[in-house]
């Protein structure tokens, strides 16, 4: 058990070709559309859920912030599809990856960022001291505000790896006691069979929320820079 314990994690190959692209781009194609005037109920309810989800991230953002909607629906679109097949037996999920969550997060930040000192420089420089700062504090709150800032795409990173990692690492070890008391003690293994089930549903919460969360984080970096 220890042995295969970061099995899952370990990106895939093909014939000694990484197939982690291939991966990232597969959630796409599951997602359905439609050629016909009349959708049916499937496409009804996913284009319902999307409007919900774009008004809800675009009502604090002005103009020039909504300009970055279809990125931010396409972004939750796409880690909430990708936890959810992470989850499937035997399945690779490219968001236990913290280089593939920092290819995320960091021209996002970036973006939101530069086009932060483009169109509100004044605002964008007085984020890094506060006022009424006394004087010999000056340069200290300078450096931190500094560090804070550059922090902010690993810790966008960090969480989403954090939280699916831990997940599916939990659900390796129960699912290994379930099959390892299943010798041994019936009732202890319906008990903790249970449980697998629970922390499965948790799972899939998980999966939408850590999406919704980082997606959210990005639509708050890009509404204090817009």
């Amino acid at each position: 058990m220890n042995e295969n314990l970061f099995a899952s994690f370990i990106a895939p190959t093909i014939l000694g070709l990484p197939a982690a692209v291939l991966i990232i781009l597969f959630p796409p194609l599951l997602i359905p559309t439609s050629k016909y005037l009349i959708n049916n109920r499937l496409i009804t309810t996913q284009q319902w859920l999307i409007k919900l989800t774009s008004k809800q991230m675009m009502t604090m953002h002005n103009t020039k912030g909504r300009t970055w909607s279809l990125m931010l629906v396409s972004l939750i679109i796409f880690i909430a599809t990708t936890n959810l097949l992470g989850l499937l037996p035997h399945s690779f999920t490219p968001t236990t990856q913290l280089s593939m969550n920092l290819a995320m997060a960091i021209p996002l930040w970036a973006g939101a960022v530069i086009m932060g000192f483009r169109s509100k420089i004044k605002n964008a420089l007085a984020h890094f001291l506060p006022q009424g700062t006394p004087t010999p504090l000056i340069p200290m709150l300078v450096i931190i505000e500094t560090i804070s800032l550059l922090i902010q795409p690993m810790a966008l990173a960090v969480r989403l790896t954090a939280n699916i990692t831990a997940g599916h690492l939990l659900m390796h070890l129960i699912g290994s006691a379930t099959l390892a008391m299943s010798t041994i003690n019936l009732p202890s293994t319906l008990i903790i069979f249970t449980i697998l089930i629970l922390l499965t549903i948790l799972e899939i919460a998980v999966a939408l929320i850590q999406a919704y969360v980082f997606t959210l984080l990005v639509n708050l970096y890009l509404h204090d820079n817009t």
